[in-house]
């Protein structure tokens, strides 16, 4: 297998500023939320790490002192980040109270969440103001509960991207709903992902639009810190097995979480245990299993020292692992030397705390967005002695002898996009203005000016483009077509004009074509911006575009439609594999035929005359050039269209006479 370079590089300037608290204990992002502390329906996106926690301790404790609230309700996904909402002591570092849960008012303990809809009635009826469930408990109260028996109270749901606006899929989402209209209800919605395009919306736009957001981005939180000084996104593909590969990137130095594939994927082998037992092996000889955390010592096999592994992946006896799992969150996520390795299937991501994790080795392709970025984060947190964190992705190569090729090829393509996504999501915001004769003075830092660049015109799309561009790229790469607009099979206009404005009307369908414009360029601006190569020379910066240097300050829209923002996907798989399974993937993106819509023919149309002009021919659709084979199927798409017309016009005719 070929060791193959990161995809993503970021260095960050370890200002400390998101680290640090202000007089009242708040850290930057914490203050931001508490600015907006009046608002009845809050959403606060901000990163693992950033403290979402704590900055809801402070909006709800105002609420109850300052804003008339009598209760309040915090639902967690599972009971084990339950922990998060302890009581905690606030006064010492300035504010005005504590935040208190009492014992019986802590849900997220062993038992049934359908038992615990009792004691969450009697909290409602009781003296007391702070209680802590999951989401199960909250679903199965919500359905025993008239929605005017939550007046008075504040919702804070924890991790809101599991709540969906899909009736089917999501129970409380669809409940969640009947007690914004039915009551008075405050609620506070904290997610560290809040990609919609995994699925449904978590919201309708309706529902949403009644949200004062707050987003805190990764950015402003890597670049704040102490101690972590890089990331490092990069993907590293094999042939066979992955259990005979995994040891060429599993760095036994490094404090590891090692999430092995769902059982589901193809990468799999079927059988979870003997995946783990070939990872122990691969590291050396187990020396003992510690009866009451349930940690394997295991000797390595190149140097002799001992790694401390956690299996999280065998669930054949609940009370070791439940062992194993208190044993990570009390001792290990205070001490350094406590765990070196985590082995997990569906366990340590959200809300696992592990400060010391410094690379994430995921085996197989993550169709899920939030799920990548929740993985990112358990080794993203800042601490003492980790300057760099590591994300790594093993991918299965395509093999030609074997089915599911194109499966494996979009695979890929969605696995490296999704980074490139990601590369953005780590990487400074810009602000984009429209570059005029008559601009002059020192440029403004961190804004890039573009001649024929359309400025958001409307607070709509201002708030679009302030708290939702993340999302919307995650739409656009998650579907359909995209993999061949990645690959470069779909030209950049067509991608640019057509795939993207059309997933921005679905998307936004309140939004006029004016306004779709805007928010398409800033998409595309953003996104080419970002994943491009930037080099200085002098004082000058030239962005690389379409194979070749522009400077900064000449760029302008049209360049910039000329280019597919996603391109590099592909750039990257070229360096990444051999020229035989590059063919593979030419060979699969060319087979897989999408059908052209009206929209996109036209749209090709003029660039078809053009080229017939330049070439005294008509395009043919045997031609080796992917080009012109592409534009040959327009014209014989048009002339399908054009003839299904002639024929409705004729029946259309014969109707009329009849």
């Amino acid at each position: 297998m070929k060791h193959q370079p990161n995809i993503v590089d970021v260095t960050y300037a370890q200002t400390g500023a998101s680290v640090h608290t202000d007089a009242m204990g708040m850290r930057e992002m914490q203050r931001r939320v508490f600015a907006q502390r009046d608002a009845q329906y809050l959403l606060i996106k901000a990163p693992p790490a950033s403290g979402k926690s704590r900055a809801l301790m402070f909006v709800a404790l105002d609420k109850l002192y300052n804003q008339g609230r009598r209760k309040v309700i915090v639902a967690v996904p599972e009971r084990s980040i339950g922990a998060s909402f302890a009581s905690t002591q606030l006064t010492s570092h300035g504010f005005f109270a504590d935040w208190e849960i009492k014992d019986e008012h802590n849900l997220c303990t062993p038992g049934s969440s359908a038992g615990k809809v009792d004691a969450f009635i009697n909290f409602l009826d009781g003296p007391d103001a702070t209680l802590v469930c999951t989401h199960a408990t909250l679903r199965f109260a919500f359905e025993k509960l008239a929605p005017e028996m939550f007046n008075g109270t504040v919702l804070a749901i924890d991790e809101f991207h599991h709540v969906s606006a899909d009736v089917e899929n999501s129970r409380l989402g669809a409940l969640l709903r009947d007690v914004m209209t039915g009551s008075d209800v405050h609620i506070v919605a904290m997610t560290g992902s809040y990609f919609r395009g995994d699925s449904v919306p978590v919201l309708s736009a309706e529902d949403e639009a009644k949200f004062t957001p707050v987003t805190f981005n990764y950015y402003d939180q890597l670049n704040g810190y102490e101690h972590l000084k890089s990331l490092g996104i990069g993907h590293h593909f094999y042939q066979g097995r992955y259990t005979d590969a995994i040891g060429e990137v599993f760095d036994l130095d490094k404090k590891t979480i090692l999430h092995i594939p769902n059982v589901n994927s193809g990468e799999s082998t079927k059988d979870k245990i003997e995946e783990v037992g070939y990872i122990i092996d691969s590291i050396g000889h187990v020396e003992s299993t510690e009866p009451d955390t349930g940690i394997i010592n295991i000797r390595r096999s190149d140097s002799g020292q001992i790694v401390r592994v956690a299996d999280l992946v065998d669930d054949t006896d609940p009370k070791k692992r439940a062992d194993t799992l208190h044993y990570l969150s009390t001792f290990a996520s205070k001490n350094r030397d406590g765990v070196d390795v985590i082995l997990a299937l569906g366990m340590a991501k959200e809300g696992f705390d592990w400060p010391f994790a410094e690379h994430a080795l995921t085996v197989g392709y993550r169709a899920s967005l939030t799920e990548v970025i929740q993985i990112i984060g358990r080794v993203t947190r800042d601490s003492p002695g980790k300057s760099h964190a590591q994300f790594t992705n093993l991918i299965a190569e395509p093999d030609a002898s074997q089915g599911e090729v194109k499966v494996s090829v979009n695979n890929m393509l969605k696995a490296i996009t999704a980074s490139l996504l990601m590369e953005q999501v780590l990487a400074q915001n810009f602000t984009f203005k429209t570059k005029r004769s008559d601009d002059g003075g020192a440029p403004e830092p961190g804004c890039i000016r573009i001649k024929g660049f359309k400025e958001p015109s409307t607070e709509r799309v201002k708030q679009i483009v302030a708290t939702d561009l993340t999302d919307l790229k995650a739409n656009i790469l998650q579907d359909e077509t995209f993999a061949r607009a990645a690959a470069g099979a779909v030209d950049p206009e067509t991608t640019n004009k057509v795939l993207i404005p059309k997933i921005i009307r679905e998307r936004y369908p309140d939004l006029d074509e004016s306004q779709v414009e805007e928010l398409r360029q800033q998409v595309v601006v953003d996104s080419v911006i970002k994943n491009g190569e930037v080099r200085e020379v002098g004082d000058k910066r030239f962005i690389k575009m379409a194979e070749k240097f522009v400077n900064i300050d000449d760029i302008n829209i049209n360049l910039i439609d000329s280019v597919n923002p996603f391109q590099r996907a592909f750039e990257v798989m070229s360096k990444s594999v051999t020229p035989s399974v590059l063919r593979i993937i030419s060979d699969a993106i060319t087979a897989t035929r999408v059908d052209f819509t009206d929209e996109e023919a036209f749209a090709l149309f003029p660039k078809i005359q053009a080229w017939a002009k330049v070439n005294g021919r008509k395009p043919n659709v045997r031609a080796d050039d992917a080009t012109e084979k592409r534009y040959a199927e327009v014209l014989l798409y048009l002339q399908k269209r054009k003839q299904q017309h002639l024929a409705e016009q004729r029946a259309s005719q014969s109707e009329g006479e009849a």
